[in-house]
């Protein structure tokens, strides 16, 4: 994937044309992605990016000292060192401004598309427990099932909870366990028993089925989206 290094504004020459072919090269990047059905992690790296460029019009004064600048005098009898801006004030101001004005709406109609992707995945898929829902669901086994795919993908999850403030967050982590074919006798209840035989360390595991009737990646797009399902379910039934 090509990125957008997170200092992409104030880095390197500061000239408009090169910064917008910068950053319609990366958005190029991200729209391949997109028409892959694959959200991530264009769609995080896009939110991060428009929001620095947010913060970076509401701050823009603050954003003129990070530029380059050139030690003009040095008192040594005082330690005190003097610097002068290698571009004038006016000058980078006006890059600021045409360069925000032209990048918020460019990345904003890029997160709207990942957005509409996100949004049409989620609408279309289901979470449901699979078999007996044990008292502590923080740790368990999330089954990814595609309506037309014979696979079924199986990630061990664990859910921390931290507070700060007057607010309790929820993390989750995956790792990826091992695939299971479809068949008559193999039902998702015992895909589950036979988790429990071979991975002793969960006797009695939390189980979620994630059914989704789109086809789409499973790493860059339907397990972010299941994580996020399965934080909101379990904290539902807390």
């Amino acid at each position: 994937m090509k990125t957008l290094d997170k200092n992409w504004l104030t880095e390197g020459l500061l000239d408009f044309e090169l910064k917008k072919y910068t950053l319609l090269a990366y958005l190029q990047e991200v729209k391949f992605g997109f028409s892959d059905m694959k959200l991530y992690p264009f769609l995080s790296d896009l939110i991060f990016h428009y929001n620095n460029l947010m913060n970076l019009r509401e701050n823009k004064r603050i954003i003129y000292d990070q530029f380059p600048r050139l030690m003009s005098k040095v008192d040594f009898d005082k330690l005190k060192f003097t610097y002068e801006k290698i571009i004038d004030d006016d000058d980078i101001m006006i890059f600021l401004e045409e360069i925000l004005e032209y990048s918020i709406p460019q990345i904003s109609e890029s997160m709207s598309e990942g957005k509409y992707i996100y949004e049409l995945i989620e609408e279309n898929t289901e979470i449901s427990p699979v078999g007996i829902s044990p008292l502590y669901p923080d740790m368990g086994y999330i089954f990814l099932n595609q309506y037309n795919k014979k696979e079924t993908y199986i990630y061990q999850y664990q859910i921390t909870v931290f507070e700060r403030a007057d607010e309790k967050y929820r993390g989750i982590h995956t790792h990826f366990v091992e695939t299971y074919t479809k068949k008559i006798t193999n039902t998702f209840e015992n895909i589950k028993i036979d988790l429990t035989r071979k991975y002793k360390d969960l006797p009695n595991p939390a189980t979620y089925l994630i059914n989704c009737k789109i086809l789409c990646p499973i790493e860059e797009t339907l397990l972010p989206i299941a994580k996020r399902l399965v934080v909101k379910y379990v904290a539902s039934i807390g």
